[in-house]
């Protein structure tokens, strides 16, 4: 059977460092606090400038990924950004990235699915070349999170980041590949996480960041309790529907929001942390982009070999929640 497969990953990142003795001026918390509650330390702000927008992020991840796959912008099918910050209602930001890339055989839109977007975007992308349909698909998850944050509730502003992962798909006939994805939902707890009108306060030390008219709001410890409980169960269907078990995993690449969750979730699959791949640390939050981001880094420097089973897991705002199962071909 024909499935995608990954034959390049890029990512990019704002300049701009915000620490958490940063946070510290901003509202009442500390860096203790915040890094036992969440484990990060730091993350990144975009400023307001062509080349950390949203579509600039994405397009910058973008041209990493062709050039790793020595792919040319006029070969990509098929554009699908999974986004919650686009920089326009319309069009979409899938659309602004192809004519910055000059993509001009590709069809291009913008996926809403939260946190799980990039792997709906994936199941999306993997579902067109297995119909045959596209032959490559560029998929982006791309955030600039800032924009839509209270600053003055701590229970979100000291989680998020900004950031972009894109990966190149290329369908191929093999053993290896996008072995499995595997998507859910349930509108019924959309109020868990969820966006309200109205977002005024910006901090002096981020004057030069965009802020969108609507803020994210959270309801934390059920979303806890939930998001570990979701991310096990569909881990678990995805092994299963591959007839692996946990030892058989290399990695886990989760989707980085929060360390606790993480940690929990390995204690539910019975797979050792050290099979984790996280930098949530570095950048907390960055919801879509924060799987591709993971992905594109662990790749780089030389975690993720050829032939390498991988497992990818989220869970977001929906609620919605995914895992796939990746033989690593590159």
């Amino acid at each position: 059977m024909i499935k995608g497969h990954i034959i390049g990953t890029g990512s990019a990142l704002p300049e701009r460092i915000l620490s958490n003795q940063d946070l510290e001026q901003i509202i009442e918390t500390s860096d203790e606090w915040i890094i036992r509650r969440s484990g990060i330390k730091e993350r990144r702000i975009a400023k307001n400038n062509g080349t950390e927008t949203t579509t600039g992020l994405a397009t910058q991840a973008a041209l990493k990924a062709l050039k790793t796959a020595n792919v040319s912008p006029d070969q990509i099918d098929l554009i699908v950004v999974a986004t919650v910050t686009g920089d326009r209602l319309i069009p979409s930001t899938a659309c602004l990235i192809q004519k910055e890339l000059n993509a001009n055989n590709a069809a291009a839109y913008d996926i809403s699915a939260g946190c799980s977007g990039f792997l709906y975007a994936l199941d999306i992308a993997n579902n067109s070349i297995k119909t045959g349909s596209s032959k490559t698909v560029l998929v982006i998850g791309a955030e600039r999170l800032s924009s839509i944050v209270n600053w003055q509730d701590r229970s979100t502003c000291v989680l998020l980041g900004d950031g972009a992962g894109a990966i190149l798909l290329k369908g191929g006939q093999s053993t290896e590949g996008i072995l499995s994805t595997h998507i859910k939902s349930n509108g019924h707890l959309w109020d868990l996480l969820y966006s309200e009108d109205g977002n005024k306060f910006l901090p002096d030390i981020l004057h030069d960041m965009e802020l969108k008219p609507f803020h994210i709001k959270m309801e934390g410890n059920r979303l806890f309790k939930k998001a570990v409980s979701s991310m096990a169960r569909i881990a678990k269907q995805a092994l299963a529907n591959n007839n692996l078990k946990g030892e058989d995993i290399n990695w886990v690449i989760p989707h980085q929001a929060n360390l606790r969750i993480i940690q929990a979730v390995s204690e539910k699959l019975e797979i050792p942390m050290d099979k984790f791949y996280t930098n949530l640390h570095k950048y907390g939050n960055t919801s879509a982009a924060s799987i591709p981001i993971a992905l594109d880094e662990a790749y780089r420097n030389g975690r993720i070999s050829k032939g390498d089973r991988i497992l990818l897991v989220s869970f977001g705002a929906g609620l919605t929640w995914g895992s796939s199962l990746i033989r690593w071909t590159f």
